[in-house]
């Protein structure tokens, strides 16, 4: 279990347990919170789920697939930081921060 925080696109941030083996994404849609549409519901094939990670966060998880990186690279506001949250799978970390991107959705 790790305590993610999601700082939103209103400026306000929110922490939530997210079990193992879960993404940072099922994290945010199972607690309502706003900005992480998910429209592909985790398939990594729409990118409504694009969060920015904070400095040195990468190592935290695997590194982005093939698939990945070219939905990113074409997504607005895209950044050398940015990740799909389905794809940011929870594994033995105890606290994840996210940028929740504002998608304008």
């Amino acid at each position: 279990m790790a305590k993610v925080t999601y700082h939103l696109p209103d400026g306000e941030a929110r922490t939530v347990e997210v079990p193992t083996g879960q993404s940072v994404m099922d994290g945010s849609v199972r607690n309502n919170l706003p900005g992480i549409v998910a429209e592909c519901g985790g398939s990594c094939s729409c990118a409504t789920c694009h969060v920015y990670l904070p400095a040195g966060a990468h190592a935290q998880f695997d590194d982005p697939t093939e698939e990945e990186l070219e939905l990113v690279e074409f997504l607005d506001g895209a950044q050398p930081n940015s990740r799909l949250a389905c794809q940011l799978i929870i594994s033995d970390q105890d606290e994840i921060h996210v940028e929740v991107v504002d998608s304008g959705l």
